[in-house]
């Protein structure tokens, strides 16, 4: 090979005529590509098509995880569907980054991170970068929540986070779930075929189960709210009265939660604290239409020993002790009624809201559509933010969020599409026989006869992504929503340690009622173990996304590490996956409770993805020839994405922060 000037980045791996080196863009501390030929992509067709398959059955397993299980009954139960627009927006701006991710992969044979790191200014700022944003998939979420089911089905109910023996049990299973899901990293050949395997049983199994509750056990009406919902793009949650013509009747079209009863919206305590003295603490309570404030107590009920502004309940006795009642003003009348807030056998209140009927749920929660608002003619709707963080961690994880897309573009290589022919892929510790990986990617000159080949090896990423990935990703969201909608009474708030089991006891009730008592058993239990499914199995693929992402960067960038032989790169990810889960012991064995782990996680997932997305935007068009750079539709999806994820982040965190 005869050596020549690099090409230009307009024109860098397209044939200039002659041998040349392989292009060498971005950052020059990362070594330059090999050049070799790209390989026609396998002819598709209906009889095949299972065989050609790629990473979206793999990652639509994955995806089908804690956003779709904890995340998305948690809105739906108290919204219906109308919110899911917004996994709807968060599937297809997924789609449209993965596609543009598996670009770079099949042009050069590496994964989308190796890409980033080669842009300026260079893979030491960019590591330290990517290791902040990505803490949040550190969290092992997925395995502390994975162990609610788990502990159902052993102790026959779902634990109490109360009873100190329940809270060890589940943490104790949390751990083993974590644990146990590496074992198809350890064993199996390939990394990326045990995880296929293992996807594929999920994905038949959880989507077989919940299809057999949707088709015999839901009503149509549930079914078109679920699915009507994904193109409610606007609607918002909001808080109002129930009597919207102000008749004092509860007409038609008015019972939003179905209970028969004209409801008022009932503030929660946070928002009547009155701050008197001045002191940056509440000390009195003060409800909408009364004459006079009460006194409030302190309750730190997280024992974070901070004043949130959530804990301080009415003290009318002022013997430092909440009180259990409080006579308020009938919402509906003149008269007084007693309001009780559920004290326990030593009268602390538990409820944070005003409970005016004392159904135990708060009202008040409704939706309305900003752009029908706007047509009509009406002031834009006051939008309540009380669920913002549960609504970011919603989208961030409907599909698959954050970073854990990325594993897409390794996956694609491991598959062997494009030029991840000619690089190799990851082995297990045990069972990897000589299967090895190349140290950097691969390249091909961009040429008439090569850009054909490049076509059909990009529409069949695409196909991979819209007959798989999508589909699976919306009944993944779609159906677990579903039975939320279908088995709990609208405006339900599920607790903490409950979240993934929410819906077990009203399956069996329906499926008694239907089927009798055995099958309602059967299917409690069958709830239960499908949530495990979701929850569990997806720790494996998460946990691999994290190590192999980090693993293939360092793989390329580092010296040292390019000195150690391609089929040896089994031991490195070995030694990198025993400190992940040493990580994740830790934060398992933490004070930290599951929905805690998932809502922080989740937030900086969507940091992160919104970031990567116009990281990705940018690299496409610095690193690759011109001629295979994404066109205009595709860039402004990615930079649409990329404000989307942000925006949601973004006011998730002015939320948390009391900004918003």
């Amino acid at each position: 090979m005869t050596s020549q000037t690099p090409a230009s980045p307009e024109n860098h791996g397209e044939n200039q005529g002659g041998e040349s080196q392989a292009p060498h863009p971005g950052s020059k501390q990362m070594p330059r590509w090999d050049r070799g030929e790209l390989v026609d992509a396998p002819v598709f067709g209906l009889s095949n098509w299972i065989a050609m398959m790629g990473p979206a059955i793999l990652m639509a397993g994955s995806a089908i995880g804690g956003g779709e299980w904890l995340m998305g009954p948690t809105v739906t139960a108290r919204y219906g569907g109308s919110l899911m627009w917004l996994a709807t927006l968060s599937i297809l701006a997924q789609v449209v980054y993965n596609v543009e991710i598996c670009r770079y992969t099949l042009y050069t044979g590496e994964p989308i991170f190796t890409g980033k790191f080669r842009t300026l200014p260079g893979p030491h700022f960019w590591v330290i970068f990517y290791l902040l944003i990505d803490i949040g998939s550190l969290l092992p979420s997925l395995a502390a929540n994975a162990a609610t089911p788990v502990g159902a089905v052993w102790l026959g109910q779902i634990p109490d986070s109360g009873n100190p023996s329940h809270k060890l049990l589940l943490k104790g299973i949390g751990i083993a779930i974590f644990l146990l899901a590496f074992i198809p990293l350890i064993f199996g050949g390939k990394i990326y075929n045990a995880l296929r395997r293992v996807m594929a049983f999920k994905v038949i199994v959880v989507l077989g189960f919940l299809l057999i509750l949707g088709l015999f056990y839901s009503k149509a009406s549930t079914w078109s709210d679920i699915f009507s919902g994904f193109f409610k793009i606007g609607t918002v949650p909001i808080q109002r009265d129930e009597d919207l013509n102000g008749n004092g009747i509860l007409d038609p079209g008015e019972d939003w939660d179905g209970d028969k009863h004209l409801d008022v919206r009932e503030p929660l305590l946070a928002d009547l604290g009155v701050d008197q003295d001045k002191d940056g603490e509440i000390d009195s309570l003060k409800l909408p239409g009364e004459d006079a404030t009460v006194p409030a107590v302190w309750v730190d009920l997280n024992k974070n020993k901070i004043f949130d502004k959530g804990e301080f309940y009415p003290d009318v006795d002022q013997d430092q002790q909440p009180d259990a009642e409080w006579s308020v003003k009938d919402p509906h009348s003149d008269a007084r009624i007693t309001v009780s807030f559920d004290g326990d056998a030593s009268g602390k209140a538990k409820k944070n809201f005003v409970d005016y009927d004392g159904d135990g749920i708060r009202d008040g929660d409704n939706v309305k559509n900003i752009f029908v608002s706007i047509l009509s003619g009406e002031s834009l709707p006051d939008i309540d933010l009380s669920m913002i963080a549960f609504l970011g961690a919603f989208a961030a994880i409907a599909g698959s969020g954050g970073l854990s897309n990325t594993p897409t573009s390794n996956y694609t290589r491991d598959q062997g599409w494009g030029m991840g022919h000619h690089v190799g892929a990851i082995p297990s510790i045990v069972g990897g026989q000589n299967i090895q990986l190349s140290h950097v990617g691969m390249v091909f000159d961009v040429t008439p006869e090569s850009l054909p080949r490049w076509k059909r090896w990009y529409r069949h990423v695409l196909r991979d992504q819209l007959v798989v990935w999508m589909p699976a990703c919306f009944l993944g969201v779609a159906l677990p929503s579903m039975l939320s909608v279908e088995f709990l009474r609208r405006g339900i708030i599920a607790d903490n340690w409950t979240a993934a089991g929410m819906t077990a006891d009203g399956v069996m009730q329906r499926v008694s009622a239907t089927s009798g008592a055995f099958m309602g058993n059967s299917f409690w239990y069958m709830t239960l173990i499908c949530g495990f499914l979701v929850l569990g199995l997806s720790v494996c693929t998460k946990a691999d996304g994290y190590i192999r992402r980090w693993v293939d960067v360092f793989w390329t960038s580092s010296k040292t590490l390019r000195r150690i032989d391609p089929k040896n790169i089994k031991y490195v990810y070995f030694a990198v996956m025993c400190g992940f889960m040493l990580l994740g012991v830790a934060f398992l064995a933490s004070p930290m409770n599951p929905t805690t782990l998932i809502k922080v996680s989740t937030n900086i997932l969507n940091f992160a993805l919104g970031f990567s997305c116009f990281h990705t935007l940018v690299l496409n068009h610095i690193l690759l020839p011109k001629a295979i750079r994404p066109g205009w539709f595709m860039s402004t999806g990615l930079f649409l994405s990329g404000i989307f994820f942000s925006a949601l982040a973004t006011l998730t965190l002015l939320k948390e922060l009391g900004y918003a």
